[in-house]
């Protein structure tokens, strides 16, 4: 069982603060999986006023778009080639292929080119200038990186879109109970995490293929990819609206107000998917509250430039 280092109360705050500064980053995403990494990505490479995206990784995943979670992981790590191929700001980011398979029990991470990276990218943080992490699937490649080299934890913030609302009557989550050793592992370990729970929270961020076909549709061969995107998702959009969810990872780095937050204790994640408090345990940060309206506004603005 590894053993992780423990940060200060001072420094673990310190870290769980807003940054309120352009910060270096790296994108954890499951790509293929639905259609709100896209425009998590999108959005990621249109900030470069609050962010520099250093490397993308492609996380596994495994429901009906997929055979397993080795093979959501090279549709992801395709749809980011995908992606990169239409946006011109994306070109010189390195894109890597990320875990195979979750965690097969507690401690035991898997091996993969982004886990490896993210270990090196960390390592290398000056200790006054943290790398931040934004996961947006399964965190196994984070916790990969996490279990190889512990030290890490004293050199990242790991930004994560998982588990629902902590009052929610389970967190039976895609992104977290896909992977319960690795989501564990992140909320056992001590790293500085900030938390954006996904129903409750995310689950604000719903807008319409007719948003989307006014305001993105006509900004260039990026915005004719989402329209095609969100169209595509479903057979029939009368009075339908759809979540992009990821998107609420990016918010929170342009704005914090768009996101309000509070300090918790680490949640306790049962092996039936359901939270409990333990007061003797770190702190995080949590996203009580998504302001839907700015986000949007910022994204479709963004989009144009």
């Amino acid at each position: 069982m590894s053993t992780f280092p423990v940060l200060s109360q001072q420094k673990l705050l310190q870290r769980l603060a807003h940054p309120q500064r352009k910060i270096r980053m790296v994108l954890d995403t499951d790509t293929y999986n639905e259609i709100d990494d896209q425009f998590a990505v999108i959005y990621a490479m249109k900030s470069p006023e609050n962010m520099t995206v250093e490397a993308f990784y492609a996380a596994p995943f495994f429901n009906d778009l997929s055979t397993g979670p080795k093979d959501g992981m090279e549709k992801s790590y395709n749809e980011l080639k995908r992606i990169s191929s239409l946006l011109p700001e994306m070109a010189d980011v390195p894109i890597y292929r990320g875990s195979e398979s979750y965690l097969p029990e507690a401690g035991a991470p898997v091996e993969s080119e982004a886990a490896r990276d993210l270990v090196q990218r960390a390592l290398a943080a000056p200790d006054d200038d943290p790398l931040y992490v934004v996961a947006i699937g399964a965190i196994t490649n984070v916790a990969s990186a996490i279990l190889m080299e512990p030290s890490i934890i004293e050199k990242i913030v790991v930004v994560w879109l998982g588990g629902h609302a902590l009052h929610w009557r389970d967190t039976t989550e895609f992104n977290l109970a896909q992977d319960l050793h690795a989501s564990r592992t992140v909320l056992d370990s001590g790293v500085p995490l900030v938390l954006i729970p996904c129903g409750g929270v995310a689950s604000h961020l719903a807008t319409t293929l007719s948003e989307i076909n006014d305001y993105v549709r006509e900004k260039g061969p990026i915005g004719e990819y989402l329209y095609e995107t969100f169209k595509n998702c479903s057979p029939d959009h009368f009075g339908y609206s759809r979540v992009i969810w990821d998107i609420s990872t990016i918010a929170f780095l342009n704005n914090e107000e768009w996101t309000p937050s509070t300090l918790v204790h680490s949640p306790v994640l049962s092996s039936d998917f359901r939270w409990s408090v333990d007061r003797n345990r770190h702190f995080i940060r949590c996203v009580e509250y998504i302001h839907r309206d700015s986000v949007f506004k910022d994204l479709f603005s963004k989009l144009g430039n």
